[in-house]
């Protein structure tokens, strides 16, 4: 099968990873990786709305290659409060383009200022809607091969997502889906919110319910009937939670909620090749033994544990012309090994 003319290796898969000079702890490599500008090489996109379900819809901006028929694509999903525009989803992207593959990357269902597009909130286990892209995407565009991507909560979602398709929930798995990866996800949800409430992490969350806050309030100007609130503040992510994703989107409470959103319930059953990518200073993901052990207990999954890297940050030496992004090089060279493996 040809997949495009236009595939080129990127940097080593599975080298190991050294932080670059000066920035190792994981907070640093956390907070380096957001702030450090990024270009956006790509080619003026198409902006594409997908129905996720009857009243809901998401938009994504496709990069389409000449040949996209023939071409491999990758569907990139952003984590909590990230958008397409956000820093990795822009790196990933130019790097996949410059490869020769399809790029499409993913606004989750309410991000990206698209909050009028659906009347329900978005959260981490809405796994359905990148599965619902990934069909129509195949089914209208006839491409013969797709990667998903995610990072972080997104990360959380593709990873759900093939664990289902792999125990036949939401359907099944196309056959033209040959790779999943994720970089720093929220596999186990309870514990990686408790993380986060921890002191040094507090900046992290404070950001993050202030983006909450300001969306929400933008659903209650949009469909005031729906959403009734008695207070716009919440002392944590587990209490917006607790007082909101699990109220609006059917859950019994937050740890209702963390239980059947995390994807570490089907790590297990996936099927796909898959790679994960997770950095034992990540200041708030954290990974269970259990769900440890799912890991390494799956033969379709390479997980890749390092002692440093932060969260969705992974900053190397730039080396060989490179931006030394060793996890968007590890992702790239992961989805090209599929595709070789494909096409012998």
């Amino acid at each position: 099968m040809q997949h495009g003319a236009k595939l080129e290796q990127t940097s080593g898969l599975y080298t190991r990873f050294v932080p670059r000079r000066g920035i190792t702890p994981g907070h640093l490599q956390t907070l380096a990786s957001h702030f450090l500008p990024r270009k956006n090489l790509l080619s003026a996109g198409e902006e594409r709305r997908f129905q996720v379900e009857p009243g809901a819809q998401i938009l994504c901006q496709c990069h389409w290659q000449d040949a996209r028929h023939q071409a491999a694509t990758i569907v990139i999903v952003h984590g909590l409060e990230g958008s397409s525009e956000s820093q990795y989803v822009i790196g990933t992207a130019n790097k996949a383009w410059a490869m020769g593959l399809n790029v499409v990357r993913m606004n989750v269902r309410n991000c990206g200022g698209t909050e009028d597009l659906s009347p329900t909130l978005y959260h981490s286990g809405m796994s359905q809607d990148v599965g619902a892209v990934a069909h129509e995407l195949i089914e209208q565009e006839k491409l013969p091969s797709i990667a998903l991507v995610g990072f972080s909560m997104g990360g959380n979602q593709v990873l759900k997502l093939a664990g289902e398709w792999g125990k036949g929930a939401n359907g099944s798995a196309p056959r033209e889906l040959h790779a999943v990866a994720a970089v720093s996800p929220a596999m186990d949800l309870s514990i990686s919110a408790d993380a986060l409430h921890r002191p040094t992490n507090r900046i992290y969350e404070w950001r993050f319910l202030l983006s909450l806050r300001a969306r929400v309030r933008r659903k209650i100007e949009l469909f005031p009937d729906r959403y009734t609130l008695s207070r716009l503040w919440w002392n944590s992510i587990r209490d917006f939670d607790d007082k909101v994703t699990s109220r609006f989107s059917g859950f019994r409470d937050a740890e209702d909620y963390y239980e059947q959103a995390s994807s570490s319930r089907v790590l297990d059953a996936i099927e796909i090749p898959t790679l994960v990518i997770h950095s034992k200073d990540d200041p708030f993901i954290r990974v269970s033994p259990e769900t440890r052990a799912k890991l390494l207990g799956n033969s379709c999954i390479k997980f890749i544990e390092t002692d440093h890297g932060g969260h969705c940050g992974f900053l190397a030496e730039p080396r060989n012309g490179d931006d030394g992004r060793w996890a968007e090089n590890q992702i790239l060279a992961f989805v090209l090994e599929q595709e070789r493996r494909l096409g012998s």
